[in-house]
């Protein structure tokens, strides 16, 4: 009894804790100015308003002339890639009259002609041909787009493995091998929650206006690129493509035409503190122009407006998902499939400035080092990449900075994704609140 109410105790202060993060950010978020206005900062400053809406979407080609390395970076990406019309080149997954059982349904994938078909039941159960489309996303997965009338695109629950063999990829597999879903059930490929128009598109695609039209329920769905282009960052291009031009009405506007320049990084450095050997910004972060971007796509959120652009806030058009049973365990590490914003909020990086760019280059989507090095960049490694620090030998597996700091959960079935609350491994709290903790998810049998 006495350790259920220790246990009831600790909850109770673990939640009101988060609620006073919570509180706090919502105060200090308050108190910094507008992301929709200038701020202090010049680099980062956003020409918003009745200035703003006259900008249009110009597509991803036209950045290439002049932002050529750039857009080579981009075009090797995943942003780049995350929906594709379906060719030879495109397509990762077997179509060689390749079969896959799963609840009773096989599965047929095959060629006709120079379209990739599908053999699988339909939306009244019976099975039936459908050609595949487009492709969705590359790696460590890939999912096929079907269309339906309506201007629906649904994508199928049989998924191909695009990891190498070696790894267990280079298959088929259900997105769903615990359930059966049946034709009629928002599960199964033909149902809500596996439309693209609805649940997806939003992410992978840029400008997309879902179109839908209540009366007849069907969608009217359009992009200016089928693909996560230069302006899903960096907002409507045309009047900066006047002023590179020297040509247009915009040609001689002031801050290069740009509707928001995310320029957090310019002009900061880091300074290594040699007492803490940690590093701290140069000058506060003042804005949350590019955190707001990338949380777009990479929070779990609900969306209530299709007009919101970069340089906005947040709020305009997204409802963020809080710290909620279910979504997150009791200390606020990640559970169910939340992405990387809200985790990211309750990290000390967030509150000493870090922004999202300081870890990943924004147009190749790689890490700015391989492994412990992106971490160097703001903690001195004689100090933490060392077996005082992480209890391991030095270049294994647990002596990663990641495997302790930001332990991962695997969604879709074969997707393993980073905690970004960088939280320090507590397994007290595992004996108390019942989380999971880093050291526990290896040392399994101790």
């Amino acid at each position: 009894q006495k350790l259920e109410n220790r246990r009831l105790r600790t909850i109770v202060i673990v939640m009101l804790l988060a609620l006073g993060a919570l509180l706090a950010y919502v105060a200090a978020t308050k108190s910094q100015p507008s992301t929709s206005g200038a701020p202090s900062n010049p680099p980062a400053a956003v020409d918003s308003g009745k200035a703003a809406n006259t900008a249009t979407y110009v597509g991803a080609n036209a950045c290439k002339a002049c932002h050529e390395s750039e857009f080579k970076a981009w075009s090797g990406s995943q942003h780049a890639r995350a929906m594709q019309h379906a060719t030879g080149q495109t397509v990762l997954g077997d179509f060689a009259n390749a079969r896959f059982t799963h609840g009773g349904v096989t599965t047929t994938f095959f060629r006709r002609d120079d379209k990739f078909m599908v053999n699988t039941d339909g939306p009244d159960g019976k099975p039936a041909d459908f050609e595949v489309t487009h492709t969705f996303g590359v790696e460590p997965l890939q999912q096929y787009l079907v269309q339906f009338p309506g201007g629906r695109l649904q994508a199928l629950g049989v998924a191909w493995d695009s990891r190498p063999k070696q790894a267990g990829g280079q298959r088929w597999f259900h997105l769903y091998p615990e359930q059966k879903p049946k034709a009629g059930d928002p599960l199964h490929w033909t149902g809500i929650d596996q439309n693209w128009n609805y649940q997806c598109a939003d992410c992978h695609s840029t400008n997309l206006r879902k179109g839908y039209d209540p009366a007849t329920g069907s969608f009217k769905t359009t992009a200016t690129d089928r693909s996560v282009g230069c302006e899903s960052c960096h907002g409507p291009g045309s009047r900066h493509v006047d002023w590179a031009r020297k040509e247009g009405p915009h040609a001689a506007l002031a801050g290069k035409g740009l509707v928001v320049s995310l320029g957090e990084r310019q002009d900061v450095h880091w300074v290594l503190d040699v007492q803490t050997g940690s590093a701290r910004r140069s000058r506060p972060r003042d804005t949350n122009l590019e955190l707001e971007t990338c949380a777009r796509c990479h929070a779990r959120r609900g969306q209530f407006s299709d007009d919101w652009q970069p340089g906005q806030p947040f709020g305009d058009a997204f409802r963020t998902s809080l710290l909620t049973p279910g979504l997150y365990h009791v200390d606020g590490q990640m559970r169910d499939e939340v992405f990387n914003y809200a985790s990211f909020l309750q990290s000390r990086m967030h509150a000493q400035g870090v922004t999202c760019s300081d870890c990943h280059e924004p147009h190749g989507g790689k890490l700015r080092a391989p492994g412990n090095a992106v971490c160097a960049q703001c903690h001195a490694p004689a100090r933490f990449d060392m077996p005082a620090h992480t209890h391991h030998a030095t270049g294994s597996k647990g002596a990663e900075c990641a495997s302790c700091h930001m332990p991962t959960t695997t969604y879709m079935v074969v997707d393993p994704r980073h905690d970004h609350s960088f939280r320090i491994p507590r397994p007290d709290r595992s004996a108390t609140l019942g989380v999971p903790n880093a050291c526990n998810n290896c040392h399994t049998k101790e």
